[in-house]
């Protein structure tokens, strides 16, 4: 009978998934609808799953590798101070920057949730309907980080203020909770080890990650496809910190927390955390999401009273705990989306999981009180995504096109000026020649300099850019003012030479500071090189409906896709990928991984879409 519930299970597993595939149902994220399918096959409906030992062991790993993968999704670097600015532009920026920070809005969010989760846990226990206030609390106060991820990644705002903003509320959801959840348990539970003996969870963690912290740049050498240390490594960690935290009298899952944040410090490859999410998301935790729902008995909760009117008070309680975050959000982001912001955060589920189940062991919840905690909890999961997808709209700053900056206008730089404008660039050319000032000035942005001399050029703003390119003809004047640039703190600088003398003697220290080089003669030697190779390049190069590109990928949407799956193929043709320093040359069955540059051929329309879409980081 146990491996029947189990095969149930799995087959579930593997039947969710492509339903909501073939019904679009993308409203719902795919932990709540684990959940109901459980219930469904659970004793409220169906009674064709019951829970055993095997199950047990199995959902209990799975809650595990949950917080385990939740730990590996905190990136600690957003909690950072601003670094005081270290170029001028750097000044600049930082001084036309939004008055409040994302971890100013994130902290200040929280803190705000944390006062009206406990005064909502007092206001439960005035008014009879769960006794203990700090439980109340620690559930109210929490956050479902994987589904606000999730979310956030389909609308790819994980890159943005507003997304890192809500991305960080999410985290002090699961992380504030946590601990909060392992000192009630120190403090309420009947363990009588001290509290002081979670230090010795934060002290292992410290030396398993020293001890390991060159792991991850000797492995590729001795790693086989049968061995997968990364992955052992993985599973070392867990157990290695939900043994120690048990032992000291703490809860498992924040030894698995731990050792998340642990591996994540370790800065894993791409490949690594992609393996783990497939072994989590794969197997363990839909288990662990479908036997919570399948352990409910909806018919003996909804046949209470009591439990009836538990239901729409805990939602409400959701939902008043996150209110604050509405008012804190506006003082940088609009109406809608603050509003939007306030809902997702409202959604929770994976931490009331894991805080059910401590209370259980515990005897400090009741079945019907924990159930209507958890429905509750769903329907904030239902409610949060729904009115985030429709509340959201683009920000103005994240509608900020890249400011390409050239000085010298000519007839090689103006034709690129003007085509560039037609794309997702903001142009600007600065020149020194008043005629030229005078013929261009109609067809492009134009602004006239005194002359080419670099304060000239600073006074103009000239280096307020993205990129800035050097394209005059004086190499002398086009060297100086490339390293005035970088040194003005320009991300990238292009520069022309034509002389190559002058390139010769200085072209290491160009190379060194970063500066992109180019000159005539070369292009011209490279392009007839590549027409005798590859004939039609030049058709592809001047084509006025079909060009190449470049992109760096930074969507992880698109990584470990193999090219023939991805939904634009029909419209590009990939030609070469760069990749570790190495070109690649790309098959249908070949796989895009995390910073690949991509050189595709598309038309200008689609290349546009395509890029932004790729190059976006989420």
């Amino acid at each position: 009978m146990d491996q029947v519930s189990l095969l149930i299970i799995l087959t579930a597993a593997l039947v969710t998934p492509l339903v909501m595939a073939k019904f679009k149902l993308t409203v719902l994220p795919t932990a709540v609808v684990e959940i109901l399918v459980g219930i469904l096959l659970g004793p409220s409906i169906l009674n064709v799953v019951h829970s055993n030992n095997t199950l047990s062991l199995l959902s209990n790993t799975g809650v595990i590798f949950l917080m385990f993968l939740s730990g590996m999704e905190i990136d600690f670097s957003l909690f950072g101070r601003r670094k005081r600015p270290q170029t001028p532009l750097a000044a600049k920026v930082a001084g036309s920057a939004p008055r409040y920070s994302p971890v100013f809005l994130a902290v200040t969010s929280y803190a705000v949730i944390i006062v009206c989760a406990l005064l909502l846990g007092f206001i439960c226990q005035w008014t009879g309907l769960f006794k203990d206030p700090w439980l109340a609390a620690i559930i109210f106060m929490t956050i479902s980080l994987g589904i606000v991820i999730a979310t956030l990644k389909e609308k790819e705002l994980l890159s943005k203020p507003f997304g890192q903003t809500v991305l960080l509320i999410a985290a002090l959801g699961e992380i504030v909770p946590l601990f909060s959840l392992t000192i009630y348990a120190s403090v309420f539970g009947n363990s009588s080890k001290s509290l002081w003996l979670l230090l010795l969870v934060f002290l292992a963690a410290g030396v398993l990650f020293r001890r390991f912290k060159p792991f991850f740049t000797f492995f590729e050498s001795i790693n086989k496809s049968t061995t997968q240390l990364d992955i052992r490594l993985a599973f070392f960690l867990i157990f290695s910190m939900v043994v120690i935290a048990e032992s000291v009298g703490a809860e498992g899952i924040l030894g698995a927390f731990v050792a998340g944040i642990v591996m994540k410090l370790l800065q894993p490859q791409e490949d690594t955390r992609v393996r783990l999410d497939g072994i989590g998301y794969g197997f363990f935790i839909p288990i662990f999401f479908m036997m919570s729902g399948a352990e409910l008995n909806l018919r003996t909760l909804l046949a209470d009273p009591a439990t009836l009117l538990l239901i729409p008070a805990f939602f409400a309680a959701y939902l008043l705990a996150k209110v604050g975050v509405y008012f804190v959000l506006r003082l940088r982001f609009k109406r809608s989306n603050a509003f939007a912001g306030t809902a997702i955060t409202a959604t929770t589920i994976t931490m009331v999981l894991a805080v059910l189940q401590v209370a259980k062991t515990m005897k400090v919840v009741t079945p019907q009180q924990s159930g209507a905690f958890l429905l509750a909890a769903i329907l904030t999961c239902v409610l949060g995504p729904l009115l985030f997808n429709t509340g959201y709209s683009a920000e103005a700053e994240d509608l900020k096109k890249s400011t390409v900056h050239f000085i010298g206008t000519n007839l090689l730089t103006v034709p690129v000026a003007q085509q560039l404008a037609d794309s997702w660039y903001d142009i600007t050319m600065y020149t020194d020649k008043a005629a030229n000032y005078k013929t261009y000035n109609s067809e492009v942005n134009v602004e006239l300099l005194d002359s080419l001399e670099v304060a000239d050029a600073e006074q103009k703003d000239a280096f307020d850019a993205d990129i800035v390119v050097l394209g005059h003809f004086n190499a002398t004047k086009n060297f100086e003012l490339a390293k005035a640039a970088k040194a003005y703190g320009v991300n990238r600088v292009i520069a022309r030479f034509e002389d190559r003398n002058i390139l010769d003697e200085r072209e290491d220290e160009l190379i060194d500071l970063g500066i992109e080089v180019y000159n005539t003669p070369n292009v011209n030697i490279a392009m007839l090189r590549s027409l005798i190779e590859t004939p039609t390049t030049l058709r592809l190069l001047t084509s006025s409906t079909s060009a190449v590109y470049e992109v760096a990928l930074r969507n992880r949407r698109y990584t470990d896709q193999a090219i023939h799956s991805l939904d634009f193929v029909g419209d590009v043709t990939i030609s070469q990928i760069f990749r570790g320093g190495h070109f690649v040359r790309p098959t249908g069955a070949t796989t895009l991984k995390f910073n690949d540059r991509i050189i595709f051929t598309s038309t200008p329309e689609k290349a546009r879409e395509i890029r932004r879409e790729l190059g976006i980081l989420n």
